[in-house]
């Protein structure tokens, strides 16, 4: 028959397996609190160190050779300079089509121009906030986009990079107009799309709405994790995305109060989105956690509804369990077949 143990029992036993061992219940306190400390001493050390792992990436990043994109295994890509306006040089890498990369070993300037010619889709690609051109998601869609075989332009914006200039919404539009325009000026009859990612979606459509009031436009658009004037949900504000440049240049905080205040942002997607009718693809992963998937899905209504077509405008989102958050949509296997039939239904 087994034995009950009331309450009152458990106690007495407890207290005998203490003096047992020598030890004071308060002894027992201590541990548990010592142990408590060393726990929480641990995850605030996780905490820290997961928390550093964005800014090492920016320290790694900032670190490379940004004129020199082969030593990072960019062996057809070409660092180049261009002149927006005056005083402003702005960054750029152009990434030949992969079944050119043979053929592209030791070519100069000249030879990558005249490459885009060559008849292959090109993209230009308009990154998001901070960092340069060098960022491992950023790659990775060069690398893609290539590998199905089209030519990629990555453009530092002012301020980012190598690039100089301030950075400012009028600005960053300034220098997407620019390389659209020295791109078509080489790239004969091919077509010359554009990919915004994040910052670089409110950069888009505001290049769109500058071609399109000088009579050009994209041949088609593409916009992954794109938010909507300057928020990420109705009503919330997202944090001022050129703050990063007044930290990497804090002696401008001294001399000017609020360098911030003249850099009000709108970029208005929502009403950009209602004066193109240009083919539009919107690329959008379900736990993108700074960008909600309901943003990318009020886009694709606005932009449907302003072309009133299903098939101009697509919405092609990804299983949150996939964990590609904001930056890595590039490691799906399906993404090149679904940027070759865009690419495919531009030509029809």
């Amino acid at each position: 028959m087994k034995r009950k143990i009331i309450q009152s029992e458990k106690r007495d036993t407890s207290a005998g397996r203490l003096q047992q061992s020598g030890q004071k219940p308060k002894d027992l306190n201590v541990h548990a609190r010592s142990q408590w400390q060393w726990t929480n001493m641990f995850l605030l050390s996780l905490c820290i160190f997961s928390a550093s792992i964005p800014f090492l990436l920016h320290i790694f990043s900032a670190s490379i050779d940004l004129s020199r994109p082969s030593d990072i295994g960019l062996n057809h890509t070409i660092n180049m300079y261009l002149t927006p306006e005056q005083g402003v040089r702005v960054g750029v890498w152009h990434t030949v089509p992969e079944h050119r990369w043979k053929e592209a070993q030791g070519k100069d300037l000249d030879w990558y121009e005249k490459a885009l010619g060559d008849g292959s889709p090109i993209f230009i690609y308009l990154h998001g906030n901070g960092g340069n051109r060098s960022a491992p998601h950023r790659i990775g869609i060069a690398n893609v986009l290539s590998a199905v075989g089209y030519h990629v332009l990555v453009m530092d914006y002012r301020g980012f990079g190598d690039s100089t200039g301030e950075p400012t919404e009028a600005g960053l539009t300034t220098d997407a107009v620019y390389l659209y325009h020295w791109v078509k000026a080489r790239s004969g009859n091919s077509l010359v799309c554009v990919w915004g990612h994040s910052l670089g979606s409110g950069v888009t459509t505001n290049t769109a709405v500058k071609l399109l009031e000088q009579g050009k436009q994209f041949d088609g658009i593409i916009l992954e994790g794109a938010f909507l004037t300057g928020r990420v949900a109705r009503d919330q504000r997202m944090e001022h995305p050129f703050t990063w440049f007044y930290w990497k240049f804090p002696y401008i905080q001294f001399y000017l109060f609020n360098p911030l205040k003249n850099n009000i942002l709108v970029f208005p997607t929502d009403e950009n989105l209602q004066k193109l009718r240009t083919p539009l693809m919107i690329l959008h992963s379900e736990d993108d956690h700074l960008i909600p998937i309901a943003i990318a899905q009020e886009i694709y209504r606005t932009a449907k509804k302003a072309q009133n077509s299903d098939k101009r405008v697509k919405l092609v989102t990804f299983d949150g369990s996939l964990g590609y958050l904001h930056n890595g949509l590039y490691k799906d296997s399906g993404l090149p077949n679904i940027i070759r039939e865009f690419v495919e239904s531009l030509m029809t």
